[in-house]
């Protein structure tokens, strides 16, 4: 995806300021060891809170692009639920629970599918006391 504004840091650098800052370092050490401007660091240490939250990753019994996109093949050949989910070796609900979540038989797009996924992945929800 494009960023639109100034360049911004790369992955690499973005992994290393996190580094030094769990290490102890200042704002304007930072800037000068990934040689970039004290106001960009505090902006990639500010936007959590100087607090490191590693990359979600999906759950091992998450849905995967490829069995989203067999998904989407089995609805447009017209296939039934069940029929779709002895495919993917998935329940019949799971698959059901998927097409319902995604817009429904007629609008599924497994693109759209794994980009809601990823999003809803990135922005856990609080667990109840």
């Amino acid at each position: 995806m494009a960023k639109i504004g100034r360049p911004g840091l790369s992955d690499d650098q973005r992994r290393r300021v996190w580094e030094l800052w769990k290490q102890g370092h200042t704002f304007s050490e930072i800037a000068r060891l990934v040689d970039r401007p004290p106001g960009s660091i505090f902006s990639i240490l500010q936007s959590r809170g100087g607090i490191y939250y590693p990359k979600p990753t999906a759950r091992a019994s998450a849905l995967t692009l490829a069995e989203r996109e067999e998904i989407s093949r089995g609805l447009a050949k017209g296939l039934s639920i069940w029929g779709i989910a002895q495919r993917i070796n998935r329940a019949a609900s799971s698959v059901s629970r998927e097409i319902s979540r995604n817009k429904g038989r007629e609008n599924y797009r497994a693109v759209d599918a794994q980009d809601r996924a990823i999003r809803a992945r990135a922005r856990p929800q609080k667990l109840p006391s």
